[in-house]
């Protein structure tokens, strides 16, 4: 049984529809059915802009129109056509016919012009599936970067830093870690909050009062847990290397130097979700929309990465 693998269309004023399309015969390979959610007359306009023809089984969805196919522009109906598309392929994963989703990216402005207040796609994915809590994580061949906090105002971070919240992202990470990734004895980073990890409480006191007691009281339920690290030394000096996934405090602190380090060639994974959804780990790039010079790698990855952890799914339930 091949997997069918939903991918949503994304904001359709950006380049998602680009590297959708581009996409398409790289991702030939993996063994599984691309399902594309969107309405026809959009995949009309790129294939046409691209001058591109591959296969693909589509899920239709509204039709809107076609002078609303402005590339780079911002809108309140692209935004619905991306909520649209992602509320479609949620349902068809719940019900199992599909067995994984990769979502394009959206604009949050277009998505909250169009009525929806929701601050990213992980936060209305664990909504919407009725998952209890979910874990953003960045992925690619060396270096896994999971988030305590995502999207929330840098202001509001260190208040919202609590063990409680620690704790559950590291049990999260720790499971994906062992049933999604197959790895038996995860090793796990944690990076302080505070320049140089507070300094022995001098620049901040959050490590001191919150992240080593906890560190020093779960370490028992881990195979192996070190840190709070110094963020800037810790990816600087390439520690990472001898974990197997770090967690990040906040959103900038992990993913601005995992897009570095991963050359755009990083991928969006939802841990504590009970469907499969993975996606690129780049914007909507409104400014090179339309011109056909969209680099596709993430999405290609993304495709593999739910490509495979759907196949394991399949051979374990199977």
């Amino acid at each position: 049984m091949k997997p069918r693998i939903g991918i949503t269309i994304g904001d359709i004023n950006g380049i998602g529809p680009e590297i959708i399309l581009r996409s398409l015969h790289e991702i030939k390979g993996t063994d599984t059915l691309p399902v594309v959610i969107a309405p026809k007359n959009v995949l009309q306009y790129y294939t046409e802009l691209l001058d591109t023809r591959e296969d693909y089984e589509l899920i239709e969805i509204d039709s809107i129109d076609s002078r609303d196919i402005r590339p780079g522009i911002i809108s309140s109906v692209s935004g619905k056509v991306a909520m649209n598309s992602i509320e479609v392929a949620i349902e068809h994963c719940m019900d199992k016919s599909l067995n994984a989703m990769v979502t394009a990216p959206i604009s949050k402005e277009a998505v909250n012009l169009a009525g929806y207040t929701i601050p990213g796609h992980t936060e209305f994915l664990a909504e919407k599936t009725n998952a209890g809590s979910v874990l953003m994580m960045l992925v690619n061949e060396q270096l896994r970067v999971a988030l305590t906090t995502v999207h929330v105002p840098l202001k509001d971070v260190s208040r919202s830093i609590t063990p409680e919240l620690i704790e559950n992202r590291l049990n999260i990470l720790n499971q994906s870690l062992i049933h999604d990734f197959l790895i038996k004895e995860p090793r796990i980073a944690v990076l302080g909050l505070n320049p140089h990890s507070g300094d022995g409480g001098i620049i901040g006191s959050e490590e001191q009062e919150i992240i080593i007691p906890l560190l020093q009281e779960i370490k028992a339920h881990f195979h192996h847990i070190g840190g709070p690290f110094p963020a800037d030394g810790f990816f600087g000096q390439k520690m990472y290397r001898h974990f197997d996934a770090t967690l990040a405090m906040y959103h900038d602190q992990g993913l601005a130097p995992f897009k570095l380090l991963s050359f755009g060639s990083g991928v969006n994974f939802s841990a504590g979700l009970p469907i499969i959804r993975t996606s690129p780990d780049h914007g909507t790039a409104f400014n090179i929309a339309g011109k056909g010079i969209a680099d596709p790698s993430s999405f290609i990855q993304a495709y593999k990465l739910a490509a495979s952890l759907a196949h394991k799914y399949i051979k374990g339930n199977g």
